[in-house]
């Protein structure tokens, strides 16, 4: 599952044939407000972000909701705005807020009643009539260890979440730990240089995960790109890796617009 951070990267991945994505909240604050993950960007914004993104495409969008941004009702009205939008899925985690990316030093989670607070108040609103699936993350194994993190999880489960996230294990027998332990699907989040060992999709599989995320992977590609280009340019160059001007306006849609615009003729 390749993340994205705009409309224009699920527009891409939807077209390379991927079933699904997911808004990432480290990308969308990076390239909504160049900023680090660290409970900086509103829900507001990140709900305008998805609302762009669900309408550029038609597989399922997963989407970031950090904290919940509040107490259980915000929680609550961040799940119904979520599903409102048309996400599938929402995270909700269990760190302090402000929050911070889940593979950098500093984080902390919040004790293990406001985490239940939190996701009982999300599988609340899906089953009060919100369409929408609840992933439950925790953060709990680096600074309280893997028990607290499969307990959390294992309450978490029981509570109604549909999808279970135990962020940044630090090796390949954490990760079969964890899946061992857990019930239900898991996803595992797969981030270059971060904490948690990058395994391949199919031995994420027979160790029990059901979803693999690449959370930074394009944001990474496309930065690498342009930092590239802007290279080339200060040297009155032309980037070398670019797509031709054809390509750029098949992917954002210019001959599926003059197609339909004729047909009102």
């Amino acid at each position: 599952m390749p993340c994205c951070f705009d409309a224009l990267s699920a527009r891409l991945i939807e077209q390379a044939g991927f079933p699904l994505t997911f808004m990432s909240g480290f990308a969308v604050s990076a390239a909504r407000l160049g900023l680090p993950d660290t409970g900086l960007i509103s829900y507001g914004e990140m709900l305008d972000q998805g609302r762009n993104i669900r309408q550029a495409v038609k597989i399922p969008v997963l989407g970031d909701g950090d904290t919940g941004y509040g107490n259980p009702l915000n929680v609550r009205r961040t799940v119904a705005g979520y599903a409102a939008a048309g996400f599938a899925c929402i995270m909700i985690e269990d760190q302090e807020s402000p929050k911070r990316c889940g593979h950098t030093r500093g984080k902390r989670v919040v004790d293990r009643r406001e985490a239940i607070r939190r996701i009982r108040a999300a599988v609340d609103e899906r089953e009060a009539g919100s369409d929408i699936l609840i992933m439950a993350r925790s953060d709990a194994l680096h600074g309280h260890g893997i028990d607290e993190t499969i307990e959390r999880c294992r309450i978490f489960a029981d509570l109604g979440a549909d999808i279970l996230f135990p962020e940044a294990p630090r090796s390949r027998r954490e990760m079969e730990q964890l899946c061992a332990a857990l019930p239900g699907p898991k996803m595992a989040n797969m981030l270059e240089q971060g904490d948690t060992p990058l395994l391949p999709p199919a031995e994420l599989e027979a160790i029990g995960f059901k979803i693999a995320a690449y959370p930074l992977t394009l944001l990474s590609s496309a930065m690498r790109a342009m930092l590239d280009g802007l290279e080339a340019l200060k040297r009155g160059e032309t980037p070398p890796r670019m797509l031709d001007f054809a390509e750029l306006r098949g992917i954002v849609g210019f001959e599926d617009y003059d197609q339909t615009l004729q047909g009102y003729d």
